[in-house]
């Protein structure tokens, strides 16, 4: 579908989450409201304990809010059923974790098709491959790859599915300096040359440079929301 810019993908009204700990009730978000766009690269900041995780899982259908709205292109996540939010997952949104969860046995070509079997119009698997630059390791195990060619193939198992939505949660954090400007250009890349929206949660305030809009979580509230004129190349950041 035609995609039009500075339309929100997501609309975020007055959104908390609440969790039970035996008597004690813990909140992991306290209003927050924003909107991210459709075809931008958003980057949510903040330390451990802010709440960032919590957001993507309930942007992703992953978990569902105490209180407040999360609309998908005007509809209220909400307001869908079991059945419904498993259709949501598996039609628009890609996951990326910081840890791959690669199948050892299997080769990239075949880490990758294991998503492509339940996507309503895959792309093809080596075609993804292609895109994150591993098309000459498609047939390789997890074994035989580095840390950040696992990650790669871990980006071209989402992409695959052509999603709407790509959440990355940490995606570098599990790599080193170098690997993970390598995975950040992929992300860049992917966004900018599939129409993807790519939303990344980090701790790391260096990779904000890159976003097209930047927002910062702290004790479960959205304390700024910026936006980079000029987002900079994973080549340029430092840290």
């Amino acid at each position: 579908m035609t995609r039009e810019p500075n339309t929100p993908l997501f609309r975020i009204e007055g959104l908390r989450r609440i969790y039970q700990v035996g008597e004690v009730q813990v909140p992991a978000l306290r209003e927050v409201s924003l909107d991210l766009m459709e075809g931008e690269f958003a980057v949510i900041l903040g330390p451990s304990g802010s709440g960032k995780s919590t957001l993507m899982n309930i942007i992703g259908g992953i978990d569902v809010p105490t209180e407040g709205r999360v609309l998908f292109r005007g509809e209220d996540l909400a307001g869908y059923g079991e059945r419904h939010l498993t259709r949501y997952r598996r039609n628009h949104v890609g996951f990326v974790f910081q840890f791959y969860n690669l199948i050892p046995s299997l080769t990239a070509q075949e880490n990758v098709e294991m998503a492509t079997q339940i996507s309503e119009d895959p792309m093809d698997a080596a075609e993804s491959l292609a895109i994150v630059g591993l098309e000459a390791r498609r047939d390789h195990f997890p074994s035989q790859l580095s840390g950040g060619e696992q990650q790669r193939v871990a980006i071209a198992r989402a992409v695959a599915k052509r999603p709407d939505v790509l959440l990355c949660d940490e995606p570098t954090g599990a790599l080193d300096y170098a690997t993970g400007k390598i995975v950040l250009r992929v992300l860049q890349e992917v966004n900018q040359n599939t129409d993807t929206t790519v939303i990344t949660i980090t701790h790391n305030a260096a990779i904000g440079g890159m976003g097209d809009r930047v927002i910062r979580l702290m004790d479960g509230r959205v304390r700024e929301v910026r936006e980079n004129a000029k987002p900079v190349s994973p080549d340029d950041l430092e840290w």
